[in-house]
């Protein structure tokens, strides 16, 4: 009797846990910007920031191409992992989408951040936000966090750390423009 009291609570358990699974496969992965911060149907703010030449580079408005806008630090773990993807991801659908990085340098060390970029060999743009303004008007609650916009300058999507494949089907879907 103990034996199948012991068996029914195993399954009831099982069953529970694959139907909280199932829930929380349809939900979408993505992170909860503040209520100031831009999140899906918003206009991008629009910034200029330098590259790691010191060259500025804008953000804002209408684009030929779609936009991964990914901030990340240097000592963050999710973002060393999160890298390799995004290098080949650039390879991949860089004629398609632009993927650039804004290294939230107030909160990170520009010596590391620029050899992190290096060691990497990251293949697009890294912007440097050492007064740390354009990341705090993001109002992310995690890095690496990456907003995606369209060619009009509207946030689809607010992501972190994704799977490769994952990461494939939402460029697929920008470039569409779904």
């Amino acid at each position: 009797m103990k034996r199948n009291a012991a068996i029914l609570a195993i399954v009831l358990l099982l069953a529970a846990a694959i139907f909280v699974q199932i829930g929380k496969k349809d939900e979408k992965q993505t992170a909860a910007p503040t209520q100031t911060g831009p999140r899906p149907g918003m206009f991008v703010p629009s910034f200029s920031l330098p590259d790691l030449d010191g060259k500025p580079y804008q953000v804002g408005g209408a684009r030929d191409k779609p936009l991964i806008l990914n901030f990340w630090a240097s000592w963050c773990g999710p973002c060393k992992m999160e890298v390799p993807d995004l290098i080949d991801l650039q390879a991949k659908y860089g004629d398609k989408v632009d993927l650039v990085a804004i290294n939230v340098t107030s909160q990170d060390d520009e010596q590391k951040a620029r050899a992190f970029a290096k060691e990497y060999g990251i293949n697009f743009p890294v912007l440097l936000d050492q007064p740390g303004k354009v990341s705090e008007s993001f109002k992310f609650l995690a890095i690496p966090t990456s907003f995606l916009v369209d060619k009009n300058g509207v946030v689809q999507e607010v992501v972190n750390l994704l799977p490769k494949t994952e990461w494939e089907k939402k460029i697929k879907a920008l470039i569409k423009g779904r």
